[in-house]
């Protein structure tokens, strides 16, 4: 009777052991599959965070995790505290790297429903560079005159090649968006015989926007349809164009124009 039951024990035991080593093995799995295709520490969202949620909220919403390098994105980030100051540009869900992309300053953040469209409008993007775009110096809310430039087909007489025309009057700027730029290199030593810099010198006289543009605005469709055959074949320019801007009437300006 005492041997059944010190075997019947035995199994028990040996199951339990058996059952733990399996456990074990199975939770130790992923962490050996990471290790042999080359670990790298990301950040990871594990809990929803809102847009413009500032990076200084983000600490308990995050995480840092061993992730493959080869499913690591590019711009992904290791650690907040290069990214201070900044704030979520979308709304980010649990399970995604956090990339510097998604991090942007406050000024440059689109609000949802910051810019109310008026009713039957609606909105388009197209992407321009800073010297087409008013320097880069618009904000959503101002309105912009859209000039269009054709090689050619601008109109009826087929002697007439290049045209420009301002084409699309007071369209509401809803969201301006700048394209991430690389980190900036270090600028090399000053030599001997470099002249120094005046001392009253202005640098937002001198510093040039970098990176192209994404403008949104909305316009009436046939607007819209004008600016996606110019985004498509031609060339765009514009102007900052406030409601009481003066309005001198539907022009085409061709090569006998420009002097006049």
């Amino acid at each position: 009777m005492k041997s059944r039951l010190l075997a019947g024990a035995a199994a028990v035991v040996l199951a339990i052991v058996g059952a733990m080593l399996v456990f074990s093995y199975a939770q130790g799995a992923d962490q050996r599959a990471v290790k042999n295709l080359d670990p790298v520490p990301v950040l990871v969202v594990t809990k929803a965070i809102p847009a413009g949620t500032p990076v200084e909220s983000m600490t308990a919403s995050v995480a840092t995790e061993q992730l493959p390098g080869a499913a690591v994105a590019e711009s992904a980030i290791e650690s907040l505290d290069d990214s201070k100051g900044k704030v979520a540009a979308v709304d980010l869900v649990p399970g995604e790297q956090l990339v510097k992309e998604r991090l942007i300053a406050p000024a440059e953040l689109k609000v949802q429903g910051a810019v109310k469209i008026p009713a039957g409008l609606q909105e388009v993007s197209f992407q321009l560079e800073p010297d087409r775009v008013v320097g880069g110096r618009l904000a959503p809310g101002e309105y912009v005159g859209i000039f269009v430039s054709l090689d050619e087909g601008g109109v009826e007489d087929k002697a007439v090649k290049e045209t420009t025309k301002l084409t699309v009057r007071k369209a509401l700027v809803t969201a301006v968006q700048r394209a991430p730029q690389p980190a900036p290199t270090a600028a090399p030593a000053p030599t001997a015989s470099a002249s120094a810099p005046a001392s009253n010198a202005d640098p937002r006289d001198t510093t040039l926007p970098e990176g192209s543009l994404m403008l949104t605005v909305a316009v009436s469709d046939s607007d819209a349809a004008k600016i996606v055959f110019a985004a498509e074949y031609g060339k765009m320019w514009l102007s900052k164009q406030p409601l009481n801007a003066k309005d001198s009437g539907p022009r085409i300006i061709q090569r006998s124009e420009v002097y006049k």
